[in-house]
């Protein structure tokens, strides 16, 4: 007799509903537990949804286009169908991993007439039937560009509405108000040969929040070092331990360390501005985004609570959510409610950059590689191990002295690891 199962969406976070854009499975297919079955995609992030269970897929219940939430039905799974272990020499993986879509050419979408206002204000008409089409995320991105979509005609399936086409008619706008003129379109196959090579989601939805950034908040950038001789040492003494464990000691977990510190004799940088009552949303809580390197592009996953944890606590939580990001395992509330933004290139290298405060945060700091270098001690030179620190703010929230002494202040905690322990 079948044993049929359901396979329901986990829990993704306090989001109203995401966006089914892939199937990676089909009705007739076996699959393994821990394999994935479709992608989902949120305002942030994709992710892939794993199945709980083994067996042959009975019947899909979703499409590419459908928006769920926790507890939906993905679909149906025949248990008796299949064992719990894929077939011997199978990779369940290989047979459904896809390479990312290709973005949809922008030549296709209708052009609609020409705006008389730059920064139209969205309006909802009150005809439903005239609503065209779209998912949560390309609405929230509609209204973050202030594009009425009411006016707009979808090029995608159907007539949908697709980013694409509300990122047009935001620089239409842009571009009729002679705020943001167009870059120009280059044949550049006429030089030679050329390859379209395409983003995939979270490079483009990384590009689009911090362009969105870029053009809302005014940027500085304040460039200082600190002296981590010390901390370096102890750091490598206490490696052994955190290998015992299972993970790594690394440098990144002081800086969690730290910047927990520094935010609360500061807590300016932990905090947002109000775009209602054009107020400040001052945070009692710590949570630090941390940004990583994927093999799909750069993601953000946060460690909540950064000022209630010890250095090995930050370290293991730091490694198991990295490990989960590199696997496209994040699940929305990994990526939620950072209040203020660490980014590491110390293990690559770099004298110093300017990071793009990650709105509606208002600081970032970014970390560069550190070198051994001659210090002036009074008296003589001594070597010592310096570290370039590149704190970008939101000049609307903190002024350059304010952030001067917050780098100062950083670089003081570093300098002695017992100021952690206070």
């Amino acid at each position: 007799m079948a044993q049929i199962r359901e396979i329901k969406v986990p829990d993704i976070g306090d989001i109203d509903g995401v966006e089914v854009v892939e199937l990676l499975v089909a009705p007739g297919d076996t699959v393994a537990v821990d394999q994935s079955l479709i992608t989902l995609e949120s305002d942030k992030a994709s992710m892939e949804v794993p199945s709980s269970a083994a067996g042959v897929v009975a019947e899909l219940r979703v499409a590419i286009g459908t928006i769920v939430v926790e507890g939906d039905v993905i679909l149906t799974l025949n248990e008796s169908a299949a064992g719990d272990e894929p077939s011997a020499g199978a990779d369940p993986y290989k047979t459904f991993r896809q390479e990312p879509r290709a973005p949809e050419p922008e030549m296709a979408s209708p052009s609609p007439p020409p705006r008389e206002h730059a920064r139209p204000v969205t309006i909802e008409p009150t005809d439903p039937a005239s609503i065209p089409w779209a998912s949560p995320s390309t609405r929230k991105l509609a209204r973050d560009l202030g594009v009425d979509v009411s006016t707009l005609l979808g090029s995608g399936r159907d007539g949908r509405l697709t980013r694409s086409d509300v990122e047009a008619d935001a620089r239409r706008a842009a571009s009729a108000g002679s705020l943001l003129p167009e870059m120009p379109v280059i044949d550049f196959a006429k030089f030679g040969d050329v390859e379209i090579q395409p983003l995939t989601r979270i490079q483009r939805l990384t590009g689009e929040n911090l362009h969105r950034a870029w053009l809302h908040v005014p940027h500085v950038t304040q460039f200082d070092e600190a002296d981590i001789t010390e901390l370096e040492a102890f750091r490598r003494n206490s490696k052994p331990q955190a290998e015992t464990r299972g993970f790594k000691l690394t440098f990144v977990s002081f800086m969690l360390a730290a910047t927990a510190v520094a935010l609360r004799e500061f807590p300016r940088f932990n905090s947002s501005l109000d775009p209602v009552s054009g107020g400040l949303i001052a945070k009692r809580y710590t949570h630090l985004g941390v940004a990583v390197e994927t093999p799909k592009g750069l993601v953000v996953p946060v460690i909540r609570d950064a000022d209630k944890k010890r250095i090995l606590q930050l370290a293991e939580e730091l490694a198991e959510v990295s490990s989960r990001a590199r696997e496209g395992k994040l699940t929305p509330s990994d990526i939620q409610g950072a209040s203020f933004t660490i980014s590491s290139l110390g293990g690559i290298g770099g004298t110093a950059f300017t990071p793009i405060v990650n709105a509606p945060e208002v600081a970032i700091l970014g970390v560069s590689r550190a070198r051994m270098r001659p210090v002036w001690k009074g008296e003589e030179f001594v070597p010592r191990l310096m570290l370039p620190l590149s704190l970008s703010y939101d000049h609307r929230v903190i002024d350059g002295a304010t952030a001067a002494r917050f780098t100062t202040y950083l670089a003081g905690v570093l300098s002695d690891v017992r100021n952690l322990l206070l």
